[in-house]
């Protein structure tokens, strides 16, 4: 009942933000914009473990049904803008949702937030409500990424916060942004008492074929026993070198203290590499290789220290720009036997997905 109020308010509270703008539109004969836009993710996912779980592997949150075929996402997005106001609104479902939306009481947005530029040049603006994550370069949405699955960086860091962001363009080149949050990829905020999450972004584009970003994380999250700074750091450098050639390279790391105090922390950090070659305007592919080492078990819940390298390379067919059917081969090879209920330290995967964004 209380997931149907709250729902029903979100949807009255847009609908007279709507017809309020529509209504003045007929004073000062001015129309909003409006677009309609969408996206369809299908995949088959076949792990050479057979795992019996429903989930492949439990640290992985995107194509993580084996043996079957099924949709990774699914959306519709509205976008209104209206003189300085502008809202983005979409709903989404597939098995990307529920794996990472399983703790949150309102499962149905990906994205739900309204924003107002604060200047007649639209360099600052603040927005509010659910927004795309600001932490890393791969999003929920695979058209923008360069593979077909996510590294293990991506899908233990946020995909979306809930907050206010105020973002600033300095420059032609240079922009940031500071955000408060109810923190690491939450709607609900399951501890009232903890004040809201820091975060700050900085982005240097030298060009329009590199980007440099910079995101930070600063607030108080769960470590097992109760709720603890944690501080985390997203670096990455996205390069287009030629009409071939493209690379990403990133790093994470973050600390958890685990007393109150402060005296002590555990940490855990991720490097990667991915290239990718484009052979023409049908065809590419892409490798990526990454390491992903959380020996203290902070992200990444396991029985033994989590020390694991990834390779992945796909190759992608484009019938046109709106379409991508990508083939992924992946190998990971663990320090210790993490797969298959314990016994083994290498897992072997293969997915093919079917995208279409409109």
């Amino acid at each position: 009942m209380k997931k149907i109020i709250h729902l029903t308010s979100i949807i009255v509270f847009l609908l007279i933000f709507i017809q309020k703008t529509v209504a003045q539109d007929s004073i000062n004969n001015e129309k909003p914009k409006i677009d309609i836009s969408g996206y369809i993710d299908t995949y088959y996912s076949y792990d050479f473990s057979n795992p019996k779980a429903t989930s492949k592997l439990p640290f992985l949150y995107n194509y993580n049904r084996h043996n079957e075929f099924n949709v990774n996402i699914g959306l519709i997005r509205a976008s209104i803008s209206y003189q300085n106001v502008y809202a983005k609104i979409s709903v989404h479902a597939g098995t990307y949702v529920e794996d990472n939306y399983a703790a949150e009481d309102l499962k149905i947005f990906n994205e739900a937030y309204l924003g107002i530029f604060l200047n007649k040049s639209k360099k600052t603006s603040i927005e509010a409500g659910i927004l795309p994550s600001y932490i890393g370069f791969e999003t929920a949405t695979s058209h923008s990424n360069l593979t077909a699955t996510r590294s293990i960086l991506a899908e233990n860091s946020p995909y979306f916060m809930t907050g206010i962001k105020l973002n600033h363009q300095f420059t032609d080149k240079f922009s940031g942004a500071v955000l408060l949050t109810n923190g690491w990829q939450r709607i609900n905020k399951p501890n009232k008492a903890v004040p809201p999450a820091l975060g700050t972004q900085l982005v240097y584009k030298s060009s329009e074929k590199s980007t440099l970003n910079w995101s930070t994380f600063v607030g108080k999250e769960f470590n097992g026993t109760n709720f603890t700074m944690r501080y985390f750091n997203n670096l990455y450098w996205d390069k287009t070198w030629n009409d071939k050639w493209r690379t990403i390279s990133g790093f994470d790391f973050g600390i958890q203290d685990i007393s109150s105090n402060n005296d002590e922390h555990k940490s855990w950090l991720s490097p990667l590499l991915i290239t990718q070659l484009t052979f023409s305007t049908k065809w590419q592919m892409a490798h990526r290789i990454e390491y992903y080492e959380d020996k203290n078990n902070v992200i990444i819940s396991s029985t033994v220290p989590f020390k694991t390298i990834g390779n992945s390379l796909n190759l992608d067919f484009l019938p046109n720009s709106k379409m991508k059917i990508r083939m992924e081969g992946k190998w990971y090879h663990a320090t210790e036997t993490i797969f298959v209920l314990n016994t083994k330290q290498d897992n072997f995967s293969a997915t093919t997905t079917m995208s279409f964004e409109f």
